[in-house]
C-alpha cells in the first residue's frame, strides 16, 4: 500500500511538470501584418459589381485565407460595408452577446443602385426626340432625355436591379438599331462597417466563415473598439 501511494505521488508530480512546460502552441486566428503597411483610415471607391463598394487603406482579406487565419495576437477586424445600418447593427450586437468588443462606424461611399441601360453620345436633342419616337413605338415607352456632365446627352431607358430584365430592354433598344448600352447606376450614400476587436487566442475564422474572407478586414490595435 505503501508502495501504490509513492507510485501516486509521483505521477502527480511529474503531471504538474509537464504541464508546466508544455504551452498551447497558437490557434488558428488572424495574420498580423506590419501596421506601416495597412496605409490610411478606411475609404471606399465604386465598384462594377452588385455589391459595388470596396475598401481601400486596409487589406481585403490580407492575400490568401490561410495568412488571415495564420496567427493569433493583438488583432481585430473590420467587417463590411454594409448598406443598411440595421444589418450593422445586428452584426455588431451578435458579436457583442460573444463578448467581443464592437462599434458601427459611418462612411459615405458610392454604392451600386442598379443596372442602367442608356444610349449615349446623342448628337442633339432633336435626334434624341427622334430616338425616342422609335422607342415608344417599339415598346420602351418610359425612355427619357438626360444630360450629365461627364457624357453629355443621352437617353436613359431604366435602371433594373436585375441584370436579366436589363439586357432584354438592351436587346430590345438594339433590334431597332439603337446603340444601347450597359453600365451600373452609382449613388453617393452613408455605408456601415463592424470594427470588432478580438478576443485573446481567438482568430477571425468563424467570422470569415459568416460573412465571406472579400468583407473581412485586417486592422491594426490603434482601430479596434475601447
Amino acid at each position: 500500500m505503501k508502495n501504490l501511494l509513492l507510485l501516486l505521488l509521483l505521477a502527480n508530480i511529474l503531471y504538474f511538470l509537464w504541464g508546466l512546460y508544455n504551452d498551447e502552441g497558437p490557434q488558428p486566428g488572424v495574420a498580423i501584418i506590419d501596421e506601416a503597411g495597412l496605409g490610411p483610415p478606411l475609404a471606399v471607391k465604386s465598384s462594377r459589381e452588385g455589391r459595388s463598394v470596396a475598401s481601400v487603406g486596409a487589406v481585403p482579406g490580407s492575400g490568401d485565407r490561410t495568412d488571415l487565419e495564420a496567427l493569433v495576437g493583438r488583432s481585430c477586424v473590420t467587417v463590411g460595408p454594409f448598406t443598411e445600418s440595421a444589418d450593422a447593427d445586428t452584426a455588431a450586437r451578435a458579436h457583442t452577446n460573444e463578448g467581443m468588443q464592437s462599434r458601427v462606424r459611418t462612411t459615405q461611399g458610392q454604392v451600386f443602385v442598379g443596372h442602367w441601360v442608356q444610349i449615349r453620345n446623342v448628337r442633339s436633342e432633336a435626334a434624341a426626340k427622334d430616338m425616342l419616337v422609335k422607342l415608344s413605338a417599339g415598346g420602351l415607352e418610359e425612355a427619357y432625355m438626360v444630360r450629365t456632365d461627364d457624357e453629355g446627352l443621352k437617353i436613359s431607358l431604366g435602371v433594373f436591379g436585375d441584370i436579366e430584365r436589363a439586357e432584354k430592354v438592351e436587346l430590345q433598344a438594339r433590334s431597332l438599331d439603337l446603340p444601347a448600352d450597359i453600365s451600373p447606376r452609382m449613388a453617393e450614400r452613408a455605408i456601415y462597417y463592424v470594427d470588432i476587436a478580438l478576443p485573446p487566442r481567438q482568430g477571425a475564422g468563424g467570422i470569415i466563415a459568416k460573412y465571406g474572407e472579400e468583407q473581412v478586414l485586417l486592422r491594426d490595435l490603434a482601430t479596434c473598439p475601447r
